[in-house]
């Protein structure tokens, strides 16, 4: 007896050292303990869950333990098993009941030696295979409607019909259990009756949420405690933060080069240019981080500049045409009026004036109409309107008054300036193929940089390009650079 003791006694001493106080507790003064055990899942499994022609798949890299409760008799191991009590909430009671029978059959294969360590190991390694499960685990669906809260767990607490000395039990709650033939059976009226849900799941869709909540929570756990080589300070280091999810910001040293290039990219009016600082991802800091990162005042700004980015790439948003307003007006579709909601500004949308209801608004129009206080249409070529201005620019006093009186000063003076600087304008400008921003071209090569949006594109057919495709386009293609 004395010897069973002692290897009772080891065995326990040994587990808690393999495996932690985290995965084995022991319940002293009495022979006995709780392991919890992570079945391991092979790559790209899955859980699914169908419902009537619903089917919900999801891949999971974590699935909640396996609960080992066990008492150890003093004849353990020589003579008897250990009594022991195994449940989890996504396994089945007949699931169940086929592990509990194999632990069984382990320990009598033992021929009389401790088999705790065993169990885990075949229950970490071995328990879905031996289930016949590899790479998909099919939930069983609800059929009889039997609906609870998100928050509770599966509960069942089954005797096993061969072996007094153990119990099965299907998704154990910390306070509680209840015996039912089956493991998804929750008409129990306590469930029911013991607090009222305002937001009702079935019994599989509620294992389902847990089974996902509970695969989230470990995957960052064990990104927080796995250790990286920064991208940013070259430095080895817990990844205890991160922007995106990459493994950047992971030393202080880090954060501190974030920061500042945030606050660079935000003082220059790049809101675009606040990603996470690592070259293949594309991500950015969510606006809480921002915040962090670079002080309330900076958040500010970047705040408005990025609400500025966003509005201009939309295509039904445009600007009041006030000076003193310039708010965001949404347009109508298939209609050129537009009213703006802080000063109650109507105004055409083709031609930015005060909205002339259905009257032809385009620019040779208006020049006719401005033109006939003068009783002579203005040129309408491009050609001409640059002759005449240039006639009337640098013409003596005697041969402006002949083309005023000929034309109008108004004509002349406003209309004339106006309509050149359009075409100008038409002429000289080209809109960012991206974000549309209104570009001028002062020199240089062909393969231009937006200041908006950064991004990089030909000057001569507006393709966007990138770094790697920039030389093949101007080598391989019509353009030149």
């Amino acid at each position: 007896m004395s010897a069973d003791l002692e290897e009772q006694e080891d065995e326990q001493l040994a587990l808690l050292s393999i495996l932690g106080p985290e995965e084995f507790v022991r319940k002293e003064p009495k022979r006995a303990g709780e392991i919890r055990v992570c079945a391991e899942l092979p790559a790209g499994f899955t859980v699914s869950l169908k419902e009537g022609d619903t089917l919900r798949q999801y891949e999971m890299s974590f699935l909640p333990p396996l609960h080992l409760t066990f008492e150890l008799p003093e004849d353990y191991p020589s003579s008897s098993p250990p009594s022991f009590t195994l449940s989890c909430s996504w396994l089945t009671h007949t699931q169940l009941s086929a592990l509990s029978a194999q632990l069984t059959d382990l320990y009598w294969a033992t021929g009389g030696s401790v088999v705790l360590f065993t169990w885990v190991h075949f229950l970490k390694e071995e328990a879905l295979r031996f289930l016949d499960v590899h790479a998909l685990l099919e939930l069983p669906s609800d059929e009889r409607g039997a609906q609870y809260h998100e928050q509770d767990s599966l509960n069942a607490a089954l005797s096993h019909p061969k072996n007094a000395q153990h119990t099965l039990e299907s998704g154990l709650t910390d306070d509680q259990s209840c015996s039912a033939s089956d493991p998804h059976d929750l008409s129990a009226p306590s469930l029911e009756a013991e607090r009222p849900a305002p937001i009702r799941l079935t019994a599989s869709q509620a294992l389902l949420s847990q089974l996902l909540i509970h695969d989230a929570a470990q995957k960052q756990r064990a990104f927080a405690t796995t250790v990286f080589d920064c991208g940013v300070c070259a430095l080895w280091a817990s990844s205890v933060s991160s922007v995106c999810g990459c493994p950047t910001v992971a030393t202080s040293s880090a954060g501190l080069v974030l920061a500042q290039l945030c606050k660079l990219q935000i003082t220059e009016g790049n809101v675009q240019g606040v990603t996470c600082p690592e070259t293949d991802c594309p991500a950015s800091p969510t606006p809480a981080q921002v915040r962090s990162l670079v002080g309330e005042e900076l958040f500010s700004r970047y705040d408005r500049l990025l609400l500025q980015n966003t509005l201009d790439c939309m295509p039904d948003v445009t600007y009041c045409p006030r000076r003193s307003c310039g708010s965001a007006v949404i347009l109508e579709k298939f209609s050129n009026a537009a009213m703006c909601s802080v000063c109650s500004f109507a105004f055409c949308v083709a031609c930015k004036k005060t909205y002339h209801g259905a009257e032809d608004c385009q620019r040779r129009e208006i020049v006719r109409r401005q033109a006939e206080h003068g009783g002579v249409d203005l040129p309408q070529s491009q050609e001409g309107m640059k002759a005449l201005w240039d006639d009337y620019s640098s013409g003596s006093m005697q041969r402006k008054r002949l083309l005023e009186s000929r034309y109008g000063r108004q004509a002349l003076q406003v209309t004339m300036e106006a309509i050149l600087s359009e075409d100008w304008i038409m002429l000289n400008i080209k809109y960012c193929p991206h974000c549309f921003c209104r570009i001028q071209k002062n020199g240089g090569c062909n393969m231009m940089t937006c200041s908006q949006c950064w991004r990089q594109f030909c000057w001569a057919c507006l393709a966007i390009l990138t770094s790697m495709s920039a030389g093949k386009h101007f080598e391989e293609g019509t353009c030149t650079r």
